[in-house]
Parts: C-alpha cells; structure tokens; sequence
C-alpha cells in the first residue's frame, strides 16, 4: 500500500482492520493520517461509495497524501482536514462528516518525520531541536531545554518520559545551557547520554528525554484526553454500532485509551463506600480488547518500530 512519497509502514494493518470492519458506504475518521496507509486500505474496503474523512496536524503529511490519493480526493472518497485530533468534533462538522462508522487514532510517529533530520524527531541525524508536529505551534524543544527552569525540566523527563535520572540530566542541561544555548539534536543526545554505558541494539540512554520533549511540545496526552469523548460522541451520533481503534506506543498513552474504555463501559462510576449509584452514569461502549493487541513476530522482524504498538478497540452500545 505504500509507495515512494511515504517511507511509513501503516503499523498492525490487518489487526485494524479486523476491530473497525470497513463496509461498502461506510463513513470513517482516520484521526492520525500520517503516511496515509491506514486510509487507503480503509478506502479500498469501503469502496465504491465508502468515505474517509482524514485528519491531521503535519501539513507536510497531508500534501503528501493528497499528491497519493489524488484519484479518491477528487471523487470527494477522501476529505483532508488540517488541524489536531482534538479538534475532531468541530473538523468533522466543519467538513459536514456524519454518520460514522468507525474512528482510528495511530498515536504512532510516521517514518517520514521520525527520518527528516530537520523535524528534530530522533537524535540519529543532527538536525535543530524542534520536534513540532505542526509549524503552528510557536514552542519548540529548544525553546522548553533553555528556557525551562531545572526542576520542571527533571519533571517534563519523568512525567512524560519515565526517565530515571531526570534530575541529573536536568542539572547537566542548565550547566552546558549557561556555556551555549542548545539548539541541536546532536547536542541533546550528548547531553542525556553522557557517563551512561550504551550497547548497540539497546534503548539508546537519551531517547525516553526525546520522548518527553516531543509529548510535551505536542502536548500529545492532553490531546488524547480530549479526543477520546469526541471519538465517543461522534460515533453516537451516527445511531449505529461504531467502533473506535487506537493504537498506542507507551505507556502513558496506552493508560489513559484503557482507562477511558473501561470507565465508559461501566454503568456505574459511585466510589465502592456508596451503597446506591447516583452518578447515573451508563455503559456506552463494549470493549472488544480486553487485554491490548500486540504486533506479531514477523511484522516485528520486518518493521522493528510496530515492537511498541498496542491496539485497543470498542464498540458503541445502542441506546434502549
């Protein structure tokens, strides 16, 4: 499904595909169009008459999509929306998308901006310290490592990172950042990486730091929190059984996609202590994973970035 304007391989393809079910007329939300390869596949299973409804924040990804899929954007099959999956409501209104019958997150980075040294992505070519989904946004990663005090920096690390030395690294940055402004990816590395012993094919000791930086300048977990009611209302407004999927990558991510499924497949919210429900809160989603789905051995081999992926679906429950 991929061709020469993306290097993305759509990660667990099939497994996707399997929980969202496309049909011929089906409407569906491609939240993170990346490569598009999610799309495209949707819009095959889905054809002749299904609709894609694609969205996101990397006007780059888009242009490259438009320039793949150029057959299917001016059957209007495909409609491109820029703008961030947190946005979702208001985009599917604005581009009058209704009726949905299924909704996909890749929370996943695609290859074409992890690859392009000058997103600042991954330190694995020096590129600027930028790590900017959208040239919207006005923070970049060297804007947080200079300017961001030690203590919130340390924080940053092991919030969003997990990073165990968080302070020490902390304290490394405001030390260098005092002889020169940090303003390359190369310098990072160096920084996060210094006296910890690095064996090749290992976790490289300064990538949890670049993780962390990237959700923070993306603000990727605030975004998921307030996407997820939406995928669930939107969904609901089309009256049918629609099924949501998202695919994670950590930890964080994969917490707060379970922890949403779980509350919204419940009827009651009440603490234990309460002996009567008065929340009044009803089940409005069947969870279709109850543990999450993990790439297999062979795509693993051939793909070593899926390693990480975790999938998660639900279905929507029908009002009575």
């Amino acid at each position: 499904m991929e061709n020469e304007q993306t290097r993305h391989v759509s990660v667990m393809l099939e497994e996707v595909m399997e929980y969202l079910r496309p049909q011929p007329g089906g409407h569906y939300i491609d939240g993170t169009l990346g490569g598009g390869g999610h799309t495209s596949v949707l819009l095959e299973r889905s054809a002749p008459d299904g609709k894609v409804l694609g969205i996101d924040t990397d006007s780059k990804a888009q242009a490259r999509v438009q320039a793949r899929l150029s057959k299917e954007v001016a059957e209007g099959r495909l409609i491109l929306s820029h703008g961030n999956f947190s946005d979702m409501e208001r985009l599917a209104q604005e581009a009058q998308f209704t009726s949905v019958d299924g909704i996909l997150l890749d929370l996943g980075f695609s290859s074409d901006q992890m690859d392009d040294p000058q997103r600042g992505f991954s330190f694995s070519a020096d590129g600027p310290l930028d790590m900017r989904l959208s040239q919207d946004l006005s923070l970049t990663a060297a804007d947080l490592v200079n300017n961001t005090g030690e203590e919130e920096l340390a924080d940053i690390f092991w919030r969003y990172g997990e990073e165990r030395r968080s302070r020490q690294i902390a304290r490394r940055i405001g030390r260098e950042r005092q002889k020169r402004a940090i303003t390359r990816t190369s310098q990072l590395a160096e920084i996060a990486a210094a006296g910890v012993p690095y064996k090749y094919g290992a976790i490289h000791p300064a990538t949890r730091v670049f993780q962390a930086l990237r959700i923070a300048v993306n603000q990727e977990l605030e975004s998921l929190e307030t996407a997820l009611p939406q995928m669930l209302s939107l969904l609901q407004a089309g009256g049918k059984q629609g099924r949501m999927v998202i695919i994670a990558f950590h930890s964080l991510e994969d917490r707060i996609v379970k922890e949403f499924l779980r509350r919204e497949a419940r009827d009651c919210l009440c603490p234990p202590r309460i002996p009567m429900c008065i929340c009044g809160h009803k089940a409005s989603l069947r969870i279709l994973t109850n543990k999450p789905i993990v790439p297999g051995e062979q795509e693993v081999a051939a793909n070593p970035r899926a390693r990480s992926a975790r999938v998660r679906a639900a279905e929507v429950l029908l009002k009575a």
